[in-house]
């Protein structure tokens, strides 16, 4: 294990499980036959918040990468491309066309950085090339976007806050908006028609300890930090002048389900927490030792360890046990029937556990990720249900406990929990 803190700058051994090394042929074999999406759809959770211009680079990048090798130059290529655009775009004073460019650079650069599990020159270089496009990107964006940084002991969380469209004055709700393990800050707010923003709800889009940036940083994952990071996000935004302090959820996807049950366990005064995709299963042991080796490998990064064997001890630690009893406040979970990271019965097992008021919606015949099937094509989609979810309780509306069933007609059983 590597212990302490990693300083910008510095280079990091990479962590490398068994798994991958024995298996890293057949992952590419795999890439070869399904190409780069065979774990999990990420060219579309990459390219669906920069819109129609980002699916058509994504339609290239798709045809680029026929190995995991190629996955970082591929996306390297597309993002360098995009940023001498935007700053072409810029200097012509065709501000419009510059900041759309200099989102999808932004959101390019951090998917190169997605391949690579240390903190060596490359990714800190591709992690400064994101924050400045962002950066620029913010300046000329169509809302207000502010690069913060959230105090989390001696340590910074770093965060965008995106205010609602039109903003001009007084509090509004917000919600810390949590990524998974391969997803980043820059990708949580969508650059045209945010569903948060839409509904006039602010979004602190954050990268919690472990995650992309603060993994680059120095500030690893650990169950102690999640639990202080609920409380840390909570008392920025409560002390914004334009944020109700009343109003405040909190989102997390796959991963960032489980890191923001964690950190709403020790945040009593969130109004409500809602998470998708779920991985909430104690010591994690499907997405490590039965799922796509890159998975465990990333997460030893994440975790400051490069000792295999050490890290398996430690992971028996992550669970949410202990600490998931202790949310009060309105809870909203969405899980695929056919969940292969995480089986069902783990996020049932946490709901039985439970006491606030709860509701569990389960997609029939969906895998991890919540789209592709029937159940989410015909029954409630999964994106604007949490946002019209969330949107009701930081309004005050009641939540009656139930277990929802979406079979493959979009049809609803409902059971009391």
């Amino acid at each position: 294990m590597i212990q302490g803190n990693i300083l910008k700058g510095t280079i990091m051994a990479e962590a490398k499980t068994k798994r991958w090394r024995e298996q890293r042929w057949l992952i590419d074999n795999i890439i070869q036959a399904n190409g780069i999406d065979w774990d999990q759809p990420r060219s579309n959770y990459i390219a669906m918040p920069g819109g129609p211009e980002s699916n058509t680079d994504m339609i290239g990048i798709r045809l680029r990468i026929r190995k995991y090798a190629d996955a970082a130059p591929a996306f390297e290529a597309v993002a360098r491309r995009r940023e001498a655009r935007a700053i072409e775009f810029e200097r012509d004073g065709e501000l419009v066309s510059a900041r759309e460019n200099y989102f999808i650079a932004a959101t390019q650069w951090g998917a190169a950085q997605w391949p690579i599990d240390e903190t060596n020159e490359q990714n800190i270089n591709y992690n400064a090339r994101k924050r400045e496009c962002y950066g620029k990107y913010a300046k000329l964006a169509d809302h207000r976007v502010e690069a913060v940084w959230v105090p989390l002991g001696d340590q910074k969380l770093p965060a965008w806050l995106h205010l609602p469209y039109g903003y001009s004055g007084g509090r509004v709700p917000a919600i810390i908006n949590i990524p998974g393990m391969d997803s980043y800050k820059e990708i949580g707010v969508s650059m045209y028609g945010d569903r948060w923003l839409n509904r006039g709800i602010a979004v602190l889009a954050l990268d919690g300890p472990g995650q992309y940036e603060s993994a680059v940083l120095g500030v690893h994952f650990s169950m102690d930090r999640w639990k202080k990071t609920g409380t840390a996000a909570y008392d920025w935004l409560a002390a914004r002048p334009e944020i109700d302090a009343g109003k405040i959820g909190m989102c997390g996807n796959s991963f960032g389900s489980f890191f923001s049950t964690i950190a709403a366990s020790g945040e009593p005064r969130l109004a409500a927490v809602a998470v998708t995709a779920t991985n909430l299963e104690p010591g994690a042991h499907t997405i490590f030792e039965e799922a796509s080796p890159t998975f465990k490998t990333r997460f030893m990064w994440m975790s400051n360890f490069t000792d295999e064997a050490a890290f398996d001890e430690f992971r028996k630690t992550i669970t949410w046990e202990g600490s998931a009893e202790k949310i009060k406040v309105p809870y909203l979970a969405l899980s695929g029937e056919s969940d292969e990271l995480c089986p069902l019965r783990f996020a049932e097992n946490m709901f039985k556990a439970m006491s606030c008021p709860r509701q569990h919606v389960i997609y029939a015949d969906c895998r991890h990720s919540l789209g592709g099937v029937p159940s989410t094509t015909l029954g409630p989609h999964p994106q604007g249900f949490v946002a019209n979810w969330m949107a009701a309780r930081l309004a005050g509306k009641p939540l009656t406990s139930e277990r929802w069933y979406v079979d493959a007609g979009g049809r609803i059983a409902k059971t009391p929990m």
